[in-house]
């Protein structure tokens, strides 16, 4: 492989600036003059100008869903419940092999209250099932020949872990909240095509690519996606570095963790060194959107009371231990206060138990923290992945979260700079396909704390704004350390390796607003073009 020097831009090594880099089978050999002298028989990149730096990570993701999203009906676009009504319609009058009609993922703001009845998509398609995951993916909506399906009565208790919402009437809605409602649905479903699913892990990859991500964890891995991963490395179709985190399901984890270890030796046995699964995926509660963010007080709507905590007592902190006592990681998505604090007390268990090791487990979201838990993070060694994105007075803020949290506590959501700045190693991610899953997007809010439409003005909650350098790393070596690959990625350094991408100008003398349309020109993997703009 011949060597390649890049060089005719500002380059950003995650720690410094330079002005040229060489890279040699894959990995970085030389940074700066040395780079340059060594270089000089090298295939040359000219960065025009531009910008290079580490590629970015995404620590907290769900690929597979993202690119099945491509598949179905494209309802995620759509700005009314009519138009989501028209798309479907659409697709299955496109679609009249298909015997049942599922996409994602709708706007869950869109109807008061989120709550979407079964008879709007009736309308469209009367004579088959329909199952639409909302956008936060812990919802559904579906039609009356789902739910006849699925055997959802008005006699139907809530199932444990999951709700099913009525009319006034008593009769069944169709939105199901949470696993165990909309289980019920999945349950009944023929399985995706094998290749379907495989190409949509080929759609995911685009996708990222071409946004300048190289590495994604998967944080929600059932037993058929890890057959899919599997089968994709053994064709040696996968273009990116996934880390799979398998699902502990509170109904089910007993049987679960005997199967883990099972699961990710078939992982190695495929033998691809872009595909790892070392991670256990835990979910201590909900969404604030749907009420079932488990809080510390209750929701102003009284609704839901305090939200839904799905690990019951001591159980989450007895299972991170078994989880722990495997070698695994420990991934818990946690919304709501009362679910962090969970979280938090979990983990600490787990280090007070177990034997002293390097585990550097997750809290995912963080979205709201209590002021008593903010420097648990750093004394346990936690590291607090963050959807940046989320952090704007979008519509989803103002008409579903802020109504049910109050202003004071809506004021203290998403404590971004506050944790960094209390030594958590903060990590970033965009849990795609909820949201997007271009690294620069959510940066532009981190950096701003201000919406597309540059609102408000000084930025919500202005003493969360992170500084843009610090945006960057938490996107690239804060996501590293995360998935303990700090020596092999994450950074420009000899010995790393080639994990690049080219940006048209510099993100850090950008304006956030700006930073959404920063081209990227190029993405490397190992020091191999996998994205070209021109491509």
């Amino acid at each position: 492989m011949t060597a390649t020097l890049f060089c005719g831009g500002v380059i950003w090594t995650g720690a410094a600036d330079t002005h040229a880099v060489l890279v040699d089978d894959g990995v970085v050999v030389a940074v700066g003059d040395e780079a340059l002298a060594r270089g000089s028989g090298a295939r040359q990149v000219d960065l025009d100008g531009g910008f290079l730096m580490p590629s970015f990570a995404d620590g907290h993701a769900h690929p597979l869903y993202g690119g099945l999203e491509a598949v179905g009906p494209q309802v995620r676009p759509c700005q009314s419940v009519d138009e989501i009504v028209a798309a479907v319609k659409k697709y299955a009058e496109d679609h009249p092999e298909q015997e049942w009609i599922f996409g994602a993922s709708y706007n869950g703001s869109l109807a008061p209250g989120g709550l979407f009845d079964a008879r709007w998509l009736d309308a469209a398609v009367p004579d088959r099932p329909v199952v639409l995951r909302a956008w936060d993916y812990h919802t559904m909506w579906v039609n009356t020949v789902a739910l006849e399906r699925a055997g959802i009565t008005p006699d139907t208790p809530d199932p444990v872990l999951g709700e099913i919402p009525h009319r006034p009437d008593g009769s069944v809605l169709g939105t199901l909240r949470e696993w165990g409602a909309t289980d019920l649905v999945m349950n009944v479903m023929p399985p995706r095509d094998e290749q379907v699913r495989i190409d949509a892990l080929g759609t995911a990859a685009d996708y990222y690519l071409a946004r300048g991500v190289t590495w994604v964890q998967d944080a929600w891995v059932e037993p058929a996606d890890v057959a899919t991963y599997v089968e994709a490395a053994r064709r040696g179709v996968l273009r990116m570095r996934f880390n799979l985190a398998l699902y502990a399901d509170p109904r089910h984890f007993d049987h679960q963790v005997t199967e883990f270890a099972a699961q990710r030796r078939a992982v190695q046995e495929a033998g691809s060194p872009l595909l790892t699964a070392n991670t256990v995926k835990f979910f201590a509660d909900g969404v604030v959107e749907n009420e079932t963010g488990a809080l510390l007080a209750p929701y102003c709507s009284g609704l839901h009371s305090h939200g839904q905590q799905n690990w019951a007592g001591q159980t989450l902190a007895e299972a991170a231990r078994r989880v722990d006592e495997l070698g695994l990681q420990i991934h818990i998505h946690a919304i709501g206060d009362a679910a962090v604090r969970q979280a938090l007390d979990a983990i600490e268990y787990v280090t007070k138990t177990n034997p002293p090791r390097d585990r550097r487990p997750v809290i995912a979201h963080c979205q709201l923290v209590d002021e008593a838990d903010l420097n648990r993070f750093a004394e346990l060694g936690v590291t607090p992945n963050m959807q940046p994105l989320w952090a704007q007075l979008d519509a989803l803020m103002t008409v579903l979260t802020i109504p049910r949290l109050g202003p004071e506590r809506a004021e203290r959501q998403y404590p971004i700079r506050t944790l960094e700045s209390s030594g958590a190693p903060l990590g970033f991610g965009s849990d795609w396909p909820v949201s997007s899953g271009a690294p620069l997007d959510g940066i532009a809010i981190a950096a701003s704390r201000r919406t597309a439409e540059g609102e408000p003005p000084g930025g919500w909650t202005p003493h969360e704004i992170l500084p843009i350098e610090a945006a960057l790393s938490a996107y690239t070596a804060g996501v590293a350390r995360q998935a303990f690959a700090e020596d092999e990625w994450g950074r420009i350094t000899p010995g790393a390796s080639a994990d690049l991408v080219w940006l048209e100008r510099d993100p850090r003398t950008t304006d956030p607003a700006r930073l959404p349309s920063l081209a990227v020109r190029a993405t490397y993997l190992r020091g191999e073009p996998v994205y070209r703009a021109e491509d």
